[in-house]
């Protein structure tokens, strides 16, 4: 159970290698009770000791820091600390950004230049397992992740990948039919309302599910999640799939 579901403030790292970065993010946190600055880190290497000594929830991550950069930094606390979740900051909204991000071990990004409440908003949802995956990353997963994905042509994520047989479905024997399809439902993108508006279900129960799908498969996020499901066959399950 993370600090958020027991109640307690969720604690943040917060790096970057410019101070009024580090100021900013420090007052857009310091308006939300539902966070608390465990400490900050003015750079990749910095960061890495700073994690390991403050064991933080959350890490809000600069991506562009010279010598040992976010994603280097990333990669480097998810190997210590594999449940620590870590957001990137960055001013580009390039897809190839978040995606090697989102490789490298890190839960999703922010865009410095969008709102405070947008910021409490996402992290609010990161922190409690709840922020869904876009449309264009699941697309991008689908390329990246199955055989032959790049070569198909293929650039809708609910298209039929030749490579991968039907059957293989099947192989997600650990999970439930109602997991199933909660599992392809976040491959595609879906947020938890979502997907529990498609399925005839509450939020909470999808929230529910969604721990023990990650506990049966030993995953850690969503993103994860997807790619197992593009892996699985699990995208393209005949009549019942939609």
């Amino acid at each position: 159970m993370n600090a958020a579901e027991r109640n307690e403030p969720v604690r943040v790292l917060l790096v970057d290698d410019h101070p009024h970065g580090r100021e900013g993010m420090r007052i857009i946190l310091s308006e939300d009770p539902f966070f608390e600055i465990a400490g900050e880190a003015s750079g990749g290497e910095e960061a890495v000791a700073r994690a390991e000594e403050l064991q933080p929830d959350l890490i809000l991550m600069d991506i562009r820091m010279p010598g040992v950069g976010g994603l280097e930094a990333t990669s480097r606390i998810k190997a210590l600390l594999p449940s620590v979740k870590i957001v990137m900051v960055t001013v580009s909204d390039d897809i190839a950004d978040l995606f090697e991000a989102i490789k490298r071990g890190a839960q999703g990004y922010l865009l410095k230049n969008l709102s405070p409440s947008a910021w409490l908003d996402y992290l609010r949802a990161v922190s409690l397992d709840q922020a869904p995956m876009s449309r264009e990353l699941a697309t991008r997963i689908l390329h990246e992740f199955l055989p032959g994905g790049r070569s198909s042509g293929a650039a809708d994520p609910q298209a039929s990948p030749s490579s991968v047989s039907r059957s293989a479905a099947s192989a997600l024997s650990p999970l439930t039919e109602r997991e199933k399809e909660i599992l392809e439902r976040v491959a595609r993108g879906d947020s938890n309302r979502e997907a529990a508006a498609a399925l005839g279900i509450s939020e909470n129960t999808v929230k529910n599910h969604l721990k023990n799908i990650l506990q049966k498969l030993h995953l850690d996020n969503r993103v994860q999640l997807a790619r197992y499901a593009f892996e699985n066959g699990l995208m393209n399950r005949g009549p019942g799939a939609s």
